[in-house]
């Protein structure tokens, strides 16, 4: 399986991207989705983190405060280590099923928000495809779609892989300055570069 990791910081247009992929026919396996479905409402791992952390980071109805525990996590580094240790097993041993069920198309796409060389991720990337935009872009893009503060958006971009280190990494570069119809077209000519870098690897192999 060809894997093309899709990564960048908030607001650099990753969903954008993926559905950008997706609608190319490409399938997707994104890690925040993941993370979103597994700490869903009665969800095992969401018991686990109440368990872990509080029954005050959830309802009576088993549904996490996202937003407590982002305040949490932002606040409190011992806590973040805490829950990435519940987290990431659990996400990864998905992203890794939901891969496998994928072994016929020519490559996936790997939406992940966070990468770096000691992600568990890097064995089995094959590509890495960056999305990258500037500090002030990233916020006034989360600001319109989030009720977060500035202050907020800082330390969220802050607490991610830096931009600098992302760019060091990667294969390939897509600058998205929030013009849709070229972040598309952009997409479909490198969309076409996977499939033929595909077509001579199994060639090669």
């Amino acid at each position: 399986m060809f894997i093309v990791a899709l990564t960048g910081g908030i607001g650099s247009g990753k969903s954008e991207a993926s559905n950008a992929f997706a609608n190319l026919d490409v399938p997707i396996v994104d890690l925040d989705a993941i993370s979103h479905q597994l700490t869903a409402e009665n969800q095992p791992l969401t018991h686990k983190i109440i368990a872990a952390f509080g029954q005050k980071y959830a309802s009576k109805e088993g549904v996490l405060h996202r937003e407590k525990m982002r305040k949490l996590i932002f606040d409190n580094p011992s806590a973040r280590s805490q829950l990435n240790a519940i987290l990431h097993p659990a996400i990864h041993e998905e992203a890794t099923r939901q891969i496998r069920t994928h072994s016929d198309a020519p490559y996936l796409i790997l939406a992940i928000p966070l990468l770096d060389q000691d992600s568990p991720y890097i064995s089995t990337i094959n590509r890495i495809l960056v999305l990258d935009c500037d500090e002030n872009t990233q916020i006034n893009r989360v600001k319109q779609r989030n009720n977060l503060s500035e202050d907020e958006i800082k330390r969220i971009i802050q607490a991610q892989t830096p931009r600098q280190v992302r760019l060091s990494m990667a294969d390939d570069v897509i600058t998205n300055d929030g013009n849709i119809e070229k972040l598309h077209l952009k997409i479909e000519d490198l969309h076409q570069k996977y499939i033929k870098t595909c077509i001579v690897s199994k060639t090669i192999s």
